[in-house]
């Protein structure tokens, strides 16, 4: 996601810069071109931030064209959609009116629901620390933008099946150096500790790549837990420079 704070409402310019499709380190890794007619959400997004995290911090480096390449670049740019783009009808890696969408084999919902909630709330759901059914689009969006900032990444690691039905494992990465207020209103300063968040996903495509049904695995919660820092103060004052947190769902056996 591109951070929130740094996104412009008055610029409607649809290009995505060079910075925010990667092309300043050598590689694309997002070139979602939208429609003239598409609106931005909240303004321009701005992947600079986000793009750094992710060459700095990444594990892998996908050949060329190689499966994993396309899957990666398919996902970046169905985030751009599904954060940035409100309108479902302007959105190209979907298709939506087939599009279902599920968490651990949880409710199953559509296109428009998640273009109301917003992806973060619609995979997060309601865990300790974290409401989703307190949140809005936008404050998810600027509740994690302020913990994450210097960008919240997304790689991919591992893709085990090719199309129509692609089921791969993915990394969520990024450093606590903001602050984190819980759903108690409690407030957690970061601590600059890189936070690893492990999953799995299955993607039907298109012969064209248009998703129609993804199912993500993982544990929501291991997003939130190391962001209550006031909680476990020893836990943090002895852990190591790097926090990871790895899934607990149907995927553990894709590790």
């Amino acid at each position: 996601m591109a951070l929130h704070h740094e996104l412009d409402i008055s610029n409607q310019d649809l290009s995505l810069s060079p910075e925010s499709m990667g092309e300043t380190y050598g590689e694309t890794i997002r070139d979602l071109k939208p429609p003239a007619s598409t609106k931005w959400r909240f303004g321009k997004p701005n992947y600079a931030r986000v793009n750094k995290a992710y060459f700095d911090f990444r594990s892998k480096k996908h050949a060329e064209g190689s499966l994993e390449a396309v899957v990666q670049k398919l996902v970046k740019n169905w985030e751009v959609e599904s954060h940035h783009i409100y309108d479902i009808k302007q959105w190209q890696t979907m298709d939506v009116d087939a599009l279902k969408i599920s968490t651990n084999g949880g409710e199953t919902v559509d296109a428009q629901h998640m273009a109301e909630v917003g992806p973060y709330n619609m995979l997060i759901g309601d865990v300790d620390g974290y409401k989703a059914s307190q949140n809005t689009f936008e404050s998810a969006n600027e509740t994690f933008s302020n913990v994450f900032t210097e960008g919240f990444a997304w790689e991919v690691l591992e893709v085990f099946s090719g199309p129509p039905e692609v089921a791969f494992k993915w990394r969520h990465f990024g450093k606590f150096s903001g602050k984190f207020i819980d759903s108690n209103g409690e407030e957690h300063k970061g601590n600059g500790k890189l936070i690893n968040v492990y999953g799995a996903c299955i993607a039907r495509v298109t012969a064209d790549l248009k998703i129609t049904d993804l199912k993500v695995y993982y544990d929501p919660a291991t997003q939130i837990e190391p962001l209550l820092t006031n909680k476990h103060p020893k836990e943090v004052a002895s852990c190591s420079d790097s926090v990871t947190v790895t899934c607990h769902s149907e995927s553990d056996f894709w590790k």
